[in-house]
């Protein structure tokens, strides 16, 4: 299976109080990170044919917003594996309940995503640093062992490739 990890997009400052926290939704430059990385998936042609999310308000908006971009008509499904307190082993609990899928979009939330992606790459258990920006998305490819990091990208990546490919690749020359 195809592991697209993916943290959830701006939401802003967080909150003290947990409760309010988890309530927290995303702003408007969030909504914009997610219209640029599922153009990122689309360019990419990712075969999603699952999203699972966070129950955290900010990561389902993310999860949906991805998803309504991509054309996802599946609904998205909630995994308290996700959550800001899941743990590695509800997280591969939850890879192994959707192994039958080809490619899945996650969503979720720092430290225990670049948790979870260390885990992932490195095969032992043992967790490495992997920074993962707000709205960033890896690809990982979890046939092999230890799984596969194949590429991460974070919006602000994401936005100077698409304004270098709008543009022009030679300069303009005159014909006088």
């Amino acid at each position: 299976m195809i592991l697209y990890l993916m943290r959830h997009a701006d939401a802003g400052v967080s909150r003290g109080n947990p409760l309010l926290d988890a309530k927290r939704g995303l702003v408007k430059e969030g909504k914009e990170q997610c219209m640029l990385m599922a153009r990122v998936l689309a360019a990419v042609k990712a075969p999603i044919d699952i999203i699972v999310s966070s129950p955290l308000k900010r990561a389902l908006q993310t999860a949906q917003f991805v998803g309504t971009e991509l054309g996802f008509e599946g609904k998205v499904e909630i995994a308290d594996a996700l959550a800001p307190e899941g743990t590695y082993a509800d997280f591969q609990a939850m890879l192994a309940s959707h192994a039958g899928h080809d490619a899945m979009l996650a969503v979720g939330h720092n430290p225990n995503l670049f948790k979870f992606l260390g885990r992932l790459i490195t095969g032992n258990g043992e967790a490495v640093s992997v920074r993962i920006r707000k709205g960033s998305i890896a690809r990982i490819d979890l046939d092999k062992h230890p799984a596969r990091l194949q590429w991460l990208i974070d919006p602000r990546t994401a936005r100077l490739i698409y304004a270098s490919v709008t543009k022009r690749s030679r300069p303009k020359t005159s014909r006088k």
